[in-house]
């Protein structure tokens, strides 16, 4: 049974960081893509970065992009989402997920809440 469990999330002010962790089991991450979702209030879900675990290959969405910063390390199974220089439309729950051209394709873990404060 595959598990995305996301944690890191938490209350942070304008301009700060939070480092979010994707620990997957079920599957292991080697040649995958990996991609960090988010979902604001009242607003759709999009995916926000992707890496592709066997190159190293990473996406940024042009409003985190110069931001944020995806990693994984493989070995452990886990893959990192390092976000700099919050802005309050930053606040959303995030969600980590395998993805196929950006379709998710496992069920969604219960996601991680950040909240920037103005």
């Amino acid at each position: 049974e595959v598990q995305l469990v996301e944690s890191g999330g938490g209350l942070v002010q304008a301009g700060g960081s939070l480092r979010l962790s994707c620990a997957i089991s079920g599957f292991t991450v080697d040649d995958s893509a990996i991609g960090w979702f988010r979902q604001a209030p009242g607003k759709e879900q999009v995916g926000i970065s992707c890496i592709n675990t066997s190159d190293g290959y990473t996406y940024y969405e042009d409003s985190v992009k110069g931001r944020f910063t995806i990693s994984r390390d493989n070995a452990k199974n886990t893959v990192w989402l390092q976000m700099s220089s919050l802005k309050p439309e930053d606040t959303a729950v995030y969600y980590c997920n395998a993805e196929s051209f950006g379709t998710p394709l496992y069920n969604w873990g219960q996601g991680t809440q950040v909240t920037v404060s103005s």
